[in-house]
């Protein structure tokens, strides 16, 4: 199609391995990744050297065991919102607000869980979806558990942009609202990564002690209670995940 950017290689495999979930010929492969056979062939080889797809003795493929072990692996991940859910639900109920929780994901952190709120709105969040970590209350409890080095690299790599008109932009300051996360044991986000939203967050711990992600509750500004009530509420909450998670005391 004119104008549009040519695949990239990766672009290739993931078509590729996309395919191979629901055809095992080389032709139907083709079709369905809309790749020249002999493209398909090469990188079908290069997944069967990596474990992702192996051949099946009759000149068609299915996929490997890395694939399983990776499913595995993500379903684990994913089980760790079934463990906290009562926690989530408590929280839920002793505010009226909506409950998420999200994990860490290399520059990001991605919701595995939510719970909607008492009130009758819907918040745009949605499990699977992905977001920053400068601008929301999750996040910014998350990077208060890093040194401020790592804070500075994170910033240099994913640059800190502005959602909104109360996004923090700038790392100094960003680095001096995480002095405080620190202190007082939870994040607040002020509409700073959705106009007329608020929230509250604080770190969930896994059973090595390290930081798996976050939760936090969510509410409209004009719905807001007073910020110590619910971050009592939120750091309660992450406190007991974190016990449910196995957790040594901290």
């Amino acid at each position: 199609m004119a104008g549009q950017a040519p695949l990239s290689a990766a672009d290739k495999t993931l078509s590729v391995l996309e395919a191979l979930a629901d055809h095992s010929r080389i032709a139907d492969i083709a079709a369905s990744a809309g790749l020249p056979k002999p493209t398909v062939h090469r990188i079908l080889q290069t997944l069967v050297r990596h474990g992702f797809a192996r051949p099946d003795g009759h000149g068609s493929y299915v996929g490997g065991p890395r694939i399983l072990s990776l499913a595995g692996r993500f379903l684990q991940r994913l089980d760790i919102a079934e463990q906290v859910r009562p926690v989530l639900r408590e929280l839920q109920e002793s505010t009226g607000w909506t409950v998420h929780l999200a994990l860490l994901s290399g520059d990001e952190a991605v919701y595995v869980a939510k719970l909607e709120g008492a009130k009758p709105y819907h918040l745009a969040s949605r499990v699977g979806m992905s977001l920053p970590l400068h601008c929301t209350s999750i996040g910014k409890a998350i990077l208060a558990s890093l040194p401020d080095s790592e804070v500075r690299a994170l910033a240099a790599r994913t640059g800190l942009a502005a959602r909104t008109s109360h996004t923090i932009t700038d790392v100094d300051a960003l680095l001096a609202e995480l002095a405080t996360v620190r202190s007082v044991g939870h994040a607040e986000d002020h509409e700073e990564n959705e106009p007329g939203v608020r929230a509250v967050g604080a770190v969930v711990h896994d059973h090595t002690g390290q930081v798996l992600g976050a939760l936090s509750a969510a509410t409209l500004v004009h719905l807001a209670e007073p910020d110590d009530h619910v971050a009592a509420l939120v750091t309660r909450a992450a406190f007991a995940a974190s016990q449910a998670l196995g957790a040594p005391a901290m």
